[in-house]
């Protein structure tokens, strides 16, 4: 049988805790990690007497319509989470938590707009925000382009979408905070960023070259795990900058999850193929969301800027140990430029200062 799986508490009460970014990183034959993170680890759904009380916190869930969003967002109103906010409807939950007040607020990823709008809600109607989970994402099986923003739209949604949001929450986060902890955000990634080949790494500049398939060409595995490789780098160096006292900042990877909508696009062979692949390999849904939950709950400052797989603090993504510093220097800068209308290096400078609170831009 399996030992069971440690908690972040566990893993913070024990040895001192290693950031991921000075681990080792994982095996270049990722076979046996996958073998040893579906079918060898155990993830217990989260239980009062095993996380902190929720009670009185203001909880954001992204993505939260159905999935891993969903039963995350469930499990919070079921540890007593008193207040809500996602974006798509979900009349199902208030039976977790018949007492807590849950609010649905539009949020469309491709729309930096509607970014900025549902940033500008939560600043003007939320007393206190305890807790984000930024699950939104996608992995899209045909190419396209958002006509907004001239992006591809995996790299959209979830690089520079999850990006802004990031960015933009902080400087909320800091001045809704109550009481002695710091806010949690988790950012949700994905080990897939490990098996990325990232053939257009030294394009320059780079994120136009994922606009244009005779540059690089579609490939739709790739495309996703570079897209979350591309955010985990960011989101490290974000952390290097934001203070761990005033926001916490960490990544989870919630594992292969069955019942979720990630591969809705899929159509005929390649969509029965994966429905049997995820049905064998795939987690249930409410242990992948647990992972969720302990990230938010589960770890403190230790975690912050790690990246987190099993509900433990586990290595980055193979490239950060061998491209590392050219390739986030390089993803920083192109992704502050094209988020420049919404003033995101301002914002990352001013949570360096004492200051407490940024105004989040209006896009004219």
């Amino acid at each position: 049988m399996p030992s069971r799986q440690k908690s972040g508490k566990d893993q913070a009460a024990g040895a001192q805790v290693v950031p991921s970014k000075d681990m080792a990183p994982l095996p270049k034959n990722f076979g046996p990690v996958f073998f040893q993170n579906q079918f060898r680890t155990k993830i217990d759904r989260p239980t009062k007497e095993n996380y902190p009380d929720v009670k009185g916190k203001c909880a954001i869930v992204t993505g939260s319509n159905t999935g891993l969003g969903f039963e995350s967002a469930r499990q919070l109103l079921s540890l007593g989470l008193s207040h809500l906010v996602m974006d798509a409807a979900a009349t199902k939950l208030q039976a977790a938590n018949s007492s807590a007040k849950i609010e649905v607020w539009h949020l469309d990823m491709e729309s930096y707009d509607s970014i900025l709008s549902f940033v500008h809600k939560c600043q003007d109607n939320l007393s206190h925000i305890d807790i984000i989970i930024l699950n939104a994402g996608l992995a899209p099986t045909k190419f396209a382009i958002v006509p907004a923003t001239g992006h591809e739209t995996a790299i959209q949604v979830n690089h520079i979408s999850t990006v802004l949001l990031t960015v933009l929450f902080l400087p909320v986060l800091r001045s809704k905070s109550i009481g002695q902890n710091p806010p949690r955000l988790t950012v949700v990634n994905s080990v897939m960023s490990q098996l990325c080949q990232f053939p257009n790494k030294n394009k320059r500049p780079i994120l136009p070259s994922f606009d244009d398939t005779t540059v690089t060409p579609w490939d739709a595995e790739e495309r996703y795990g570079v897209s979350k490789l591309l955010c985990q780098l960011f989101v490290v160096r974000l952390a290097e900058i934001v203070k761990s006292g005033d926001v916490i900042i960490n990544m989870v990877d919630p594992g292969l999850t069955k019942g979720t909508a990630l591969s809705r696009d899929a159509k005929g062979v390649t969509a029965v193929a994966a429905k049997l692949f995820f049905s064998i390999a795939g987690r249930p849904v409410d242990k992948g969301a647990a992972t969720y939950v302990d990230a938010v709950l589960g770890h403190g400052e230790e975690s912050h800027g790690c990246f987190l797989m099993n509900c433990k603090i586990a290595p980055l993504a193979c490239w950060f140990y061998t491209d590392g510093k050219v390739l986030m220097d390089l993803i920083w800068t192109e992704t502050l430029q094209e988020l420049s209308f919404a003033g995101v290096e301002q914002i990352v400078s001013s949570m360096q200062s004492q200051e407490r609170k940024w105004p989040v831009p209006v896009r004219n």
